[in-house]
């Protein structure tokens, strides 16, 4: 490869005695498995900068799936994600590891992660919102469309009392059924414009990409999702386990 990228860690694990296999999301190629060899060792001068959350610039090599570490610079300090917000970046972090294809064009996508977690690191209020943004961005950029603003049965704009039923590869339907796949039209709306003034457009948002976020996952748990469970108890031992700030998976 030529050139330097914009990239962040989203994984790594020790490889041998002194390297690390590490996924990055890189601006210009995606998703990037790569070995830093020698990474562990005492001399290195990248022993701190392969971590989560730390903006780096990174050159790699090589042909195979596993790439070859050339470079990696850190541009500034980690990002500093704690508590909540760190396991809100971690989960993140999971789900752009688990559903991206290896080396795909993600520079918008990148941009939008780059936001998400500058806004997780801000640390005001409820990460709610920026999880929310980012998994429609996700959604998209995977090809996930979907007409939030009309009736996929009428072909009607959405009225904002009128309630929808969400239907797999077909739209929201208009329906007298209200069940868990049911949404207002100003729920849609606010779908439509990745914008959620209140907690009832957050919580259908969070509704919706878990079931369109679903087919992407498979049956295979999110880890950052019961680290998640895990902070939660330890945060409030009698907060019941799905907390409104649960991550979706």
């Amino acid at each position: 490869m030529e050139g330097w990228q914009r990239a962040f860690v989203l994984h790594g694990r020790p490889y041998s005695e002194t390297s690390l296999m590490l996924d990055l999301f890189t601006e210009g190629h995606g998703r990037v498995r790569v070995l830093a060899k020698g990474a562990r060792s005492r001399r290195s001068n990248l022993k701190g900068a392969l971590q989560p959350f730390t903006p780096l610039l990174v050159r790699w090599g090589g042909r195979g799936e596993v790439k070859t570490l050339r470079n990696a610079e850190p541009v500034s300090l980690a990002l500093p994600l704690t508590g909540l917000m760190l396991y809100s970046g971690l989960y993140v972090n999971e789900l752009l590891a688990r559903v991206l294809e290896a080396e795909s064009d993600c520079a918008t996508l990148f941009f939008d992660y780059l936001n998400c977690i500058q806004s997780l690191a801000a640390g005001q209020g409820s990460p709610e919102l920026a999880l929310r943004r980012f998994e429609l961005a996700l959604l998209a950029h995977l090809g996930y469309g979907v007409d939030f603003l009309h009736c996929a049965g009428s072909g009607e704009p959405v009225s904002d009392e009128m309630t929808y039923r969400y239907r797999e590869e077909k739209g929201f339907i208009a329906s007298l059924v209200v069940d868990n796949r049911s949404f207002t039209g100003r729920q849609l709306r606010a779908l439509a414009e990745r914008d959620f003034p209140d907690a009832d457009t957050l919580r259908a948002a969070k509704r919706f990409t878990r079931m369109a976020l679903k087919p992407y996952l498979g049956g295979k748990p999110l880890k950052s999702r019961e680290l998640f469970r895990q902070f939660s108890v330890k945060a409030a031992p009698d907060a019941p386990t799905n907390a409104p700030d649960e991550p979706a998976s």
